[in-house]
């Protein structure tokens, strides 16, 4: 049976399933409208999770066939795997921010066999071992990978903006960092239950109560700009903790209060992270070395192979952000390149 809770004033959510995957599930947020229900989200694109979500908005006392619009927070698929079915069974429009509408439109033309390619370039140019480059330089005929065919919004988040949802008012928050394009959504209406604090706070995945949320580099091939993720993840942080909301609605886990708290939690992480990154670039490391050497969830051999590649990218990030403070840089004529602390 589809798990769901009732926040109070006219918002509900949806536990919908992500398959053999540890976070168990995203929670889909309904927001009543005057115009019908409107999702935050809508779960990973497969039939059981369409089941599961079907089953909860009927729960909700509404049907994926009333679903008057959705708000996408980002692009991942377990954010963004059903919007095509729910457009396709009601009409809703779809929104999403520039950025990562950019992303899925890239997305939608690469196709599987070039992103395969991009990624063998990548992941040797960060240093990572030819047994794990040489999956993707021979991939299995017909492999394709999940959420390569996302629906294309056809609504622009513009951050700042109220969303046009009447009856509610719901303003966007750009919050890049986890995404380019994710949007944290300050929903400007006092608390159902009375609790001091400003409105609520739809958060996605950039403020989660006891996860430290991902930090992706989905760069533009064809962009040579440098990208700076953790610092854009770390200035949105202070955005979100100066609305002080009543309270949280994360996309996994569970509601909170106290976000200003919860940032501090995550600065400080952060900061932490990246002095102990510094002590390991006492001497030469690659991004993949680095990635090897950095304290993660499990140790680093029983990581799966998709996770490191994630795992990589993270570490790249913090690189970046401690060249772009002027505490590490890269190594002259070192290939792969390798960092070293200043």
């Amino acid at each position: 049976m589809a798990q769901v809770y009732d926040h109070g004033g006219g918002v509900q959510s949806i536990e919908v399933p992500i398959p053999d995957n540890p976070l168990g599930h995203t929670l889909v947020y309904v927001v009543d409208t005057d115009r019908g229900p409107v999702l935050v989200d809508t779960g990973w694109d497969d039939p059981s999770s369409w089941h599961t979500l079907a089953a909860g908005l009927t729960a909700c006392g509404t049907s994926p066939d009333e679903i008057h619009g959705v708000v996408i927070t980002h692009h991942h698929p377990d954010h963004h795997g059903l919007s095509g079915r729910v457009r396709e069974a009601s009409g809703a429009w779809i929104a999403m921010h520039a950025a990562d509408t950019a992303i899925v439109r890239r997305t939608r033309s690469t196709g599987p066999e070039r992103w395969f390619s991009y990624m063998a370039a990548k992941l040797t140019a960060v240093g990572a071992p030819e047994g794990h480059i040489a999956p993707l330089r021979s991939p299995r005929p017909g492999a394709t990978l999940p959420g390569f065919s996302p629906a294309l919004p056809d609504r622009e988040i513009v951050p700042g903006d109220l969303l046009d949802l009447p009856g509610r008012r719901l303003r966007a928050i750009w919050t890049p960092g986890h995404t380019p394009g994710h949007v944290c959504l300050h929903l400007e209406e006092q608390h159902p239950a009375g609790r001091p604090g400003h409105g609520r706070l739809f958060s996605g995945d950039h403020l989660l109560p006891e996860i430290t949320p991902h930090i992706g580099l989905y760069e533009d091939p064809d962009d040579t700009t440098a990208a700076d993720p953790l610092g854009d993840y770390l200035a949105s942080l202070e955005r979100v903790a100066a609305l002080s909301p009543a309270e949280v609605l994360p996309a996994h886990q569970h509601a909170f209060t106290d976000a200003p708290a919860r940032v501090q939690e995550l600065l400080a992480h952060h900061e932490t992270r990246l002095a102990a990154l510094l002590t390991l670039l006492s001497e030469p490391l690659t991004a993949w070395q680095l990635a090897e050497r950095m304290e993660w969830n499990r140790p680093w051999p029983q990581i799966p192979y998709s996770s490191r590649n994630i795992a990589v990218a993270e570490a790249e990030a913090h690189l970046r952000r401690l060249v772009k403070l002027g505490r590490a840089e890269a190594v002259p004529g070192s290939d792969p390149v390798t960092y070293a602390a200043v």
